[in-house]
């Protein structure tokens, strides 16, 4: 029989933006669930009242739509779920492994208190764990795991290993406030459990929250999901990786112009390999991933690889779908859109914007001479290009170029000729000929620009400074 398909999930907070570990946890659950033939669920753990919000949750469903990763069915609130959350607590309390606390939070307080300033643990041991049904108070009260007591717990972690907690160190932690609302621990496997969920990936700072998880689906007698706890993404210092650190959010390197292919490329390399492979596609990705492919260690961010690798995904990507991506880094940060013709002459001379780019906003910067409204207005440097030497050559080379056919051949030939009819190089004449028809030094050849604005508009530049 072939094993059962997986179920992984990416389960968000929708308390800020889309952090760029999250995006990477997201990732490797996706490719983990395309690669294997599974389904990959989105939840959205929306518990915490006071801080999530609709617009946090919109930010986050917009950074994966740009990276790309498409999920199964709709979305799923936790916090719709609280009253399956309650039920499942009330049948571990009906079945003795959960049980009615009556310590108020001053108590507590209280007795953690005494312990700091004891130097004993502060775990708290609730007196009420065993007192009969008969002796309880008419007050509220919040129910209480049962944790064992003696012991050790081992867990198998695809990724860490087996590892072990001892049971002393676990509390009978809460799953009801006293106003009967869930914890976020118990809603977390409850969701999971009735999510079908095989895999639960996830950061390494949730390992010590996996044992108390753990016990939940002990008492209700649940199977159990494959753990892989993925290491946390580190500065280049070595620290977790933070605001300090630059970027951290996925939508901030959307506006920063990178594809998402290359984003998704290096952040599936952050962590887990295949070999030596540095650049590869989606669908290398996913025949590839496993979980035995990722590291123990923390990865640590990279900005000049991931421009690198950005790089090789923009020189081998269809044109078209780079327009396309190029206008949607637009409207991220706020430019204006393209008209209908200068999205006609990017299309056309992406060949050779795309040549070397790392980023959109290089393509925008290369792709200036097509997307310049009017008169060209160089750059300082290109300014200085443009003197009286050059003006005299743009006024004898224009009827050269006025009956040669367009093309590449063509008009080397023609501009070859003329340089060395003139006594020059043909090297001598391109840095006039770039800041006549740019205005910029960064700029696709002068050949191919030529090519892209055809005879008309060349000819128009060049007279525009002509002596």
């Amino acid at each position: 029989m072939s094993p059962t398909p997986p179920v992984t999930r990416f389960a968000p907070s929708p308390t800020g933006a889309l952090h760029i570990g999250g995006a990477r946890t997201a990732l490797f659950n996706w490719l983990y669930a395309r690669g294997h033939g599974g389904t990959f669920l989105l939840r959205i753990e929306d518990t915490d009242i006071a801080r999530s919000n609709p617009e946090n949750t919109q930010v986050i469903l917009d950074g994966l739509r740009w990276l790309g990763l498409d999920w199964d069915g709709e979305p799923v609130s936790q916090a719709t779920n609280a009253p399956r959350h309650a039920e499942v607590a009330h049948q571990m309390l009906a079945a003795g492994t959960a049980f009615k606390c009556f310590s108020t939070p001053e108590e507590i307080e209280a007795f953690r208190e005494r312990a700091r300033e004891n130097k004993d643990s502060t775990l708290f041991r609730s007196p009420w764990r065993d007192v009969p049904e008969a002796q309880h108070p008419d007050a509220p009260f919040a129910l209480r795991l049962k944790a064992p007591r003696d012991g050790s717990t081992t867990l198998h972690d695809a990724v860490q290993g087996d590892v072990t907690w001892s049971n002393d160190q676990l509390d009978d932690m809460v799953l009801l406030r006293s106003d009967g609302t869930p914890v976020y621990m118990l809603a977390v496997v409850v969701d999971d459990h009735d999510m079908g969920v095989t895999h639960v990936i996830r950061g390494d700072d949730h390992l010590s929250n996996a044992f108390r998880q753990n016990m939940i689906y002990d008492a209700m007698g649940w199977d159990k999901p494959v753990l892989a706890h993925i290491p946390l993404i580190f500065g280049a210092d070595g620290k977790k990786l933070s605001k300090r650190h630059g970027a951290t959010a996925a939508a901030d390197y959307q506006k920063m112009g990178f594809p998402a292919a290359g984003m998704r490329n290096y952040l599936a390399r952050l962590g887990w390999s295949h070999g030596d492979d540095e650049v590869f596609t989606d669908d290398q990705a996913k025949a590839w991933f496993d979980l035995d492919g990722i590291g123990k260690s923390p990865a640590r961010f990279d900005l000049k690889k991931l421009e690198h690798i950005s790089g090789q995904h923009i020189a081998t990507s269809d044109d078209a779908a780079l327009v396309e991506e190029l206008e949607q880094y637009l409207a991220a940060t706020g430019a204006v859109p393209l008209t209908a013709r200068q999205r006609d002459g990017v299309l056309r001379a992406m060949p050779h914007l795309k040549e070397r780019a790392k980023t959109f906003p290089e393509i925008v910067e290369k792709a200036h001479f097509i997307l310049t409204e009017g008169p060209i207005v160089p750059d300082e440097k290109s300014a200085a290009q443009l003197d009286a030497v050059a003006q005299q050559y743009f006024t004898e080379l224009t009827p050269h170029l006025q009956n040669v056919s367009w093309d590449r051949t063509a008009l080397e030939e023609a501009i070859a000729a003329f340089a060395t009819a003139h006594d020059t190089k043909l090297g001598k004449l391109a840095g006039p000929l770039r800041a006549a028809l740019a205005g910029r030094s960064v700029s696709p050849s002068v050949f191919d620009m030529m090519l892209v604005l055809g005879r008309d508009e060349t000819l128009s530049r060049l007279k525009a400074f002509s002596a």
